[in-house]
């Protein structure tokens, strides 16, 4: 049977292709994931995650998993909060940027269980976590229902779930993002990390990911309840929690 298309970016793929590209683009950008971070957003990357952090409600003695966590931004931040007595995974499908989140939190003084793993099908436990995060992952899973309803599967009743993304702006401001989406940040990729076409992908990742209202729709589907979201810098990201009862 033909393998099921999907998106990558602008792009039609088979499915069994785009977990490979999406590989291939982070493999690329790994070593300067975080630099490119800071000079896309302008830094504004930080206080979307301490917002992310805020909502949370983690608390001490708390378990966390922050799935697709990268160079583990929040991982970091959570592990501070959650003190010795409780736990936190870090966990992505890539290797590259697993081991950049690993050594980081290393030379932060913080020794954390890590694994390499797919969204769509976690090695952790039924009910299991006090609260999960997907910052800027999502929008590169290929059955992102999937991917929900394991998330869901691995809270514990009266967990939640934090989806951090990238979202629909508002419509005023549409035509200058876009042009600095397809115009500047490839270019800026281009510069730091040799690489324009990776930052391209991203770019049209954003665009072909399901936007606030559509998002809140999918979690609700994958049995999340009192699912809402906040809008932030203009709906540029987004912040969704949902809730396991």
């Amino acid at each position: 049977m033909a393998d099921e298309k999907t998106h990558f970016g602008y792009q039609t793929v088979a499915e069994g292709e785009k977990a490979q590209r999406v590989a291939d683009v982070f493999d690329s950008v790994a070593g300067r994931y975080d630099l490119m971070n800071d000079l896309m957003s302008g830094g504004l990357h930080r206080l979307w995650k301490a917002f992310t952090i805020q909502r949370s409600g983690v608390r001490e003695g708390a378990r966390v998993l922050d799935v697709a966590g990268g160079t583990g931004d929040l991982a970091l931040a959570f592990a501070k909060r959650v003190g010795k007595s409780g736990q936190v995974w870090l966990t992505d499908i890539n290797a590259a940027m697993l081991a950049r989140g690993r050594d980081r939190l290393l030379d932060k003084g913080y020794l954390i269980p890590t694994a390499q793993c797919d969204a769509e099908r976690l090695p952790f436990p039924d009910d299991w976590f006090d609260c999960v995060t997907v910052a800027f992952g999502l929008r590169n899973m290929t059955h992102k229902n999937l991917a929900l309803a394991e998330m869901r599967r691995v809270l514990r009743p009266g967990g939640r779930l934090l989806v951090l993304e990238f979202s629909q702006v508002w419509k005023p401001l549409a035509p200058f993002y876009d042009f600095y989406s397809f115009q500047v940040i490839p270019r800026v990729g281009k510069l730091v990390t040799q690489d324009e076409a990776s930052y391209r992908y991203l770019s049209e990742s954003i665009r072909v990911h399901p936007g606030q209202e559509e998002l809140k729709a999918l979690m609700e589907q994958a049995g999340l309840e009192q699912v809402e979201y906040f809008n932030l810098s203009f709906g540029v990201v987004a912040l969704h929690r949902g809730y396991k009862f």
